[in-house]
């Protein structure tokens, strides 16, 4: 497959991944029915809550894993692609048209949710707008900088691990997008309250980007770096614990280790 159609993929899967993902957040996690239209009692809101956001982004990943995987791998996230290439699954040479493309699928996903919000008329876009990720004043939970770093480092070290768990020759074959989506699914029901969870570079960009550009509020935007860095080195540190570890070649130089102590 060329490099143009699996970045084209890999655009496509990031798009739905920051539409579906953040548009639940910003569009369906406190929806709240008017009683006197639908007759019904609105103590009980029609929000999905952090349950149902948590599950969206799961159900995107989960849902491009089958859609596009077999195109481009279904990376969706600047941290995947580096720790598959860690773990020499992926190429150095096709990082930054991968990157690219994550990028740029992630803000036009943000833009589109944007203007789709603002087609409510109370909908106002502050500076935590479309479910940004941020840590101390953009934190739900008002976390410091430095839980937000070990959070998202941890998070991504466990998902890399589970996507090269899964995708592993040697494991059970066409479950890795069920693992991987129901992976990303814990990860969120775990993160949300301290940085709104990125895990992904890109996702953190793209509303951002949107956010200091139609409503002048910078302060995720200068926020970004973290969910660049924590990510990205989460990634790295899982891509050479399962290389170094956990890889059939790793595993048969053990095997022959112990055969020759034999």
């Amino acid at each position: 497959m060329s490099i143009v159609k699996r970045c084209i993929a890999e655009f496509i899967g990031t798009f739905w991944l920051v539409f579906g993902g953040c548009g639940s957040a910003v569009l369906a996690a406190a929806f709240t029915a008017d009683a006197a239209k639908i007759g019904a009692n609105t103590a009980f809101p029609l929000g999905i809550g952090l349950v149902g956001v948590s599950l969206a982004f799961g159900l995107t990943v989960m849902t491009m894993a089958y859609a596009i995987g077999h195109i481009s791998g279904c990376h969706l996230n600047p941290a995947v692609s580096f720790g598959l290439w860690m773990g020499k699954r992926f190429p150095s040479s096709d990082l930054l048209p991968y990157i690219g493309s994550q990028v740029g699928g992630a803000i036009l996903a943000a833009a589109a949710l944007f203007i789709i919000a603002m087609g409510q008329p109370k909908y106002g876009l502050g500076p935590d707008g479309l479910a940004v990720n941020g840590f101390g004043e953009l934190s739900p939970g008002g976390y410091s900088l430095l839980a937000a770093f070990i959070i998202e480092f941890v998070l991504t070290f466990m998902f890399l691990m589970i996507i090269m768990g899964a995708t592993d020759r040697r494991a059970p074959q066409g479950f890795a997008p069920v693992a991987i989506g129901l992976g990303l699914t814990l990860i969120h029901l775990i993160g949300i309250p301290v940085t709104n969870v990125s895990v992904n570079p890109a996702r953190s960009l793209g509303p951002a980007l949107i956010v200091a550009i139609f409503g002048g509020h910078t302060l995720a935007l200068s926020q970004v770096w973290l969910f660049w860095l924590a990510p990205i080195l989460g990634g790295l540190a899982a891509g050479s614990l399962y290389l170094s570890v956990f890889s059939e070649s790793s595993l048969e130089r053990e095997q022959q280790a112990v055969e020759t102590r034999l």
